[in-house]
């Protein structure tokens, strides 16, 4: 039913690049307030990493939401994430080695178990590098493995009130399979996650649909939109053409109407829908990880109930085509998103665009957004990078463990205190 994850073509060879480390350089130590909504929340689920790159021989460092983190597997296979700096003398965690259950600092030795404990201080001696001070601890975040992926919860919520992981509800179905990929944009996340909701760009960012805008009588009909506790989601039917791909074209041969959308799960979860017939579907499903303000990961698992044939040599020939159409399909996105200005959506959020009714959509997810502003979960993204280039300081996302311990070394990540005055959005004609 599933197929195995896969890197977007030759981009290993792009990170290696001396233009993309440039690139990243010249982001990050961009000290410029910006007036810009550079919108990054904690208490959520952040899909880290792929479960295969991560070993039980060494630890792995990812960047999420502007800080680094540390990922490691214990004796008995279970993934851990660190915040990645030693409060000793800040070396990162993730440049030293596994040692049973514990990661082992590169620098001197001080060992931290999976919840961010240190337990041990080689420097005390045999008798004393068990006595670990109070303050002996990096943030530890819960994490959990699901669909081929690592995730982990980045904030400090009890496990009772924290949002789930977006579901695949196909994932352990019959008559179901996966198509799976990751890439990465020089992209705010946001940005990636409005693209996936916009139902008036397909038309014209994806010929391989084969629309191409070229219809006269082309329209965005009524969007049926409907709630849930994390999010929305809408349907809406149009009129699309043949496909004209070799093989999409066994699907849908015809002119007639098609049911597609989208929804939305938390900041950083998209799923689209994508009805060929009555009974032949397409679900995918994306989770937007924000590296930093203006650069992302992104992690696709695409779902089908056709194109599945019996024999492993023609079902290699429809998972490959598959593959190859999603990843045209998200260079297309690329090539729009990665040139949009602002990178950012516009700090005023009703007077810098023009919205359609067709943005109702855009504006809805934006509202969801001020609902977790006023929650006091977003991250000051201007004000982290002033005091990082002011005090040449280091910040953790706050873990669970903060809530019972004040003793700890780093300071929590600023947030943006609440705006419950903040103006609703408006679309015109909405």
């Amino acid at each position: 039913m599933r197929g195995h994850w896969r890197q977007w073509p030759g981009e290993s060879e792009i990170r290696k690049s001396g233009e993309f480390h440039l690139a990243r350089a010249a982001l990050q130590s961009d000290t410029r307030p910006s007036s810009r909504r550079q919108i990054m929340y904690i208490n959520f689920w952040y899909a880290a990493e792929r479960s295969e790159k991560l070993t039980a021989e060494k630890p792995i460092r990812v960047r999420m939401l502007s800080h680094e983190f540390v990922l490691f597997r214990d004796s008995k296979g279970k993934a851990h994430c660190l915040s990645d700096t030693c409060i000793h003398r800040g070396a990162a965690l993730s440049g030293g080695k596994v040692m049973g259950d514990c990661v082992q600092c590169p620098y001197h030795g001080w060992q931290y178990d999976g919840s961010g404990r240190c337990v041990s201080i080689p420097s005390l001696g045999p008798k004393g590098r068990k006595k670990v001070p109070p303050r002996g601890q990096v943030d530890g975040y819960p994490t959990e493995e699901r669909y081929g992926l690592i995730f982990v919860f980045l904030g400090d919520l009890p496990k009772e009130e924290r949002p789930p992981i977006m579901p695949i509800p196909e994932w352990d179905k019959d008559g179901w399979r996966a198509n799976t990929m990751d890439y990465h944009w020089n992209a705010n996340y946001e940005r990636a996650v409005e693209n996936g909701l916009d139902p008036a760009h397909n038309e014209f960012v994806h010929p391989t649909h084969g629309y191409s805008g070229e219809r006269a009588e082309y329209k965005v009909n009524e969007l049926r939109i409907d709630h849930h506790d994390h999010g929305f989601e809408f349907m809406h039917t149009f009129q699309s053409p043949p496909l004209k791909n070799w093989l999409m074209k066994r699907i849908r041969n015809y002119d007639g109407p098609l049911d597609a959308g989208s929804g939305h799960h938390g900041p950083n979860g998209l799923y689209t829908y994508i009805h060929l017939t009555p009974t032949k579907w397409f679900h995918q499903y994306v989770w937007e990880t924000p590296v930093d303000e203006h650069y992302l990961h992104t992690f696709l698992v695409s779902m089908r109930n056709c194109m599945i044939p019996k024999n492993k040599w023609f079902l290699k020939i429809a998972d490959d085509n598959m593959d190859k159409r999603n990843f045209a399909i998200a260079e297309q996105d690329r090539t729009v998103i990665e040139k949009l200005d602002p990178v950012c959506t516009p700090a005023e959020r009703s007077t810098r665009e023009l919205l359609m009714p067709a943005d109702k959509v855009i504006w809805l997810y934006r509202e969801r957004l001020q609902q977790w502003d006023d929650m006091g979960w977003r991250i000051d993204a201007d004000e982290l990078k002033r005091m990082r280039a002011k005090r040449n300081v280091v910040y953790a996302i706050p873990s669970p463990a903060r809530r019972e311990s004040q003793a700890w070394v780093l300071d929590p990540v600023p947030l943006v205190e609440p705006r419950p005055t903040a103006q609703p959005l408006r679309a015109v004609g909405a």
